[in-house]
């Protein structure tokens, strides 16, 4: 019983300055919903790009340029722009005396260009690809065909379009041999993807991309000889290993390279993607929980100011109290209880609001179109409730510490 004294003595002097209790309270609120949404977007987030990469297939070895850590970022991540990847060393992996592993090899370059068609002008990202695109990223077409390598060789312009591309300028008009200005240099549009499942809010996909040839990109567009990245299809995910050394020989060959120290470029299966990913992203989320654990510790000093404030204007119910036999921590610990307190219900709201924001927030993504999961992490909940109790009871120390020192006799005095 002796233990709920303090709990119940707290809860009246919070339900007597309701207001007051309110403003201490909010600054835990907004510290925890903050950390519950970061944490629930980050792992949201985190969970869709894995699965879009789980979803390319097991079996691609992916080559960029630049050398990098086993499990870090690429270089090019970094946003370094590297030109050591080209397409003889794309038609050197594609050859299978050199890497007999491998079944299909395809080149990628991107960009955003201003799309025109007739009158309207739209904003879309591009690919520079080859014709083994299909076949290496497992896509399908819903009309017409893919490029292939005539045009590849020849820099024709022509343009197969996403699904939500062709949806966005034609409507539901047939697209199939319609001319479209990419960058003011007419395209025929000779197909239409299948959709796929869409990518994460702000990212592009293969639905709202147009894929034309990767030397008609590179030299037409954007000026350059180089490629972005390369994915290699390995007959059987058992081949990896193997694949990877016989890349690693065949551009080292192509590069002229004798000492592994000195690779211009990386070699990637899936796993080690997934891997990298998951780093980065975690890595990300407890930065941005950092910050959200910022706002806990404000709304810890607000609970420290209210909570003296609280001590200065109860100087006559302490010394009267202690003039009645209670002890230095009776004192200490009913407003070390009345500090956990506001910090735990803080905590409690501070939760609810968390979950029910993110649930909002994946709503809101699919009902503009974009798959978003709604994902919580258990532990961040957790966590999130114990910190905050924790921060109630620190900030409370030096207040309560205070109040148990008062004297019975000046605080009787006091007015």
């Amino acid at each position: 019983m002796q233990i709920l004294n303090p709990i119940k003595i707290s809860y009246k002097n919070l339900v007597a300055a309701k207001f007051r209790s309110f403003l201490t309270i909010l600054g835990i609120i907004i510290g925890v919903a903050s950390v519950i949404v970061i944490m629930a977007v980050g792992l949201s987030a985190q969970e869709l790009i894995l699965d879009q990469i789980r979803g390319i297939g097991s079996n691609l070895i992916g080559v960029l340029p630049g050398a990098s850590e086993e499990n870090g970022p690429p270089t090019t991540a970094l946003g370094i722009s590297i030109t050591t990847l080209t397409y003889d060393d794309l038609q050197a992996m594609k050859d299978q005396r050199n890497i007999p592993e491998v079944e299909d090899a395809a080149g990628y370059v991107m960009g955003t260009s201003k799309i025109k068609y007739e009158e309207a002008d739209f904003t879309f990202s591009f690919t520079g690809t080859t014709a083994s695109y299909v076949n290496v990223e497992n896509a399908e077409m819903e009309v017409g065909r893919f490029l292939n390598e005539e045009e590849e060789i020849n820099l024709s312009r022509v343009a197969v379009l996403g699904s939500e591309v062709a949806k966005e300028i034609f409507g539901t008009e047939n697209p199939l041999n319609k001319k479209i200005k990419i960058d003011d240099n007419n395209f025929a549009v000779i197909g239409v993807l299948k959709s796929r499942s869409s990518a994460a809010f702000g990212t592009s996909s293969q639905n709202d991309t147009v894929y034309i040839p990767l030397r008609t990109a590179q030299n037409l567009l954007l000026g350059i000889n180089h490629l972005g990245f390369a994915r290699l299809k390995v007959r059987d995910s058992d081949l990896i290993p193997i694949a990877i050394e016989n890349t690693k020989i065949t551009l080292r060959d192509q590069h002229d390279i004798d000492d592994p120290a000195d690779d211009d470029f990386s070699v990637r299966d899936q796993a080690a993607a997934v891997e990298t990913i998951s780093n980065i992203t975690d890595a990300l989320r407890y930065f941005l929980l950092a910050i959200g654990t910022i706002s806990l510790v404000v709304g810890g000093v607000g609970i420290m100011n209210v909570m003296l404030i609280a001590v200065n204007q109860r100087i006559r119910e302490v010394g009267l109290r202690k003039a009645i036999g209670a002890r230095n921590i009776d004192i200490a610990l009913q407003f070390l209880v009345e500090s956990a307190t506001i910090s735990f219900l803080g905590g409690a709201i501070g939760i609810i609001i968390g979950i029910l924001l993110s649930f909002v927030i994946s709503i809101v993504i699919q009902v503009l179109g974009y798959t978003w999961p709604f994902l919580i992490s258990f532990w961040s909940v957790i966590v999130a409730a114990l910190v905050s109790i924790v921060i109630g009871i620190i900030f409370g120390m030096y207040p309560a510490r205070k109040a148990s020192q008062v004297s019975p006799m000046e605080a009787l005095r006091y007015e």
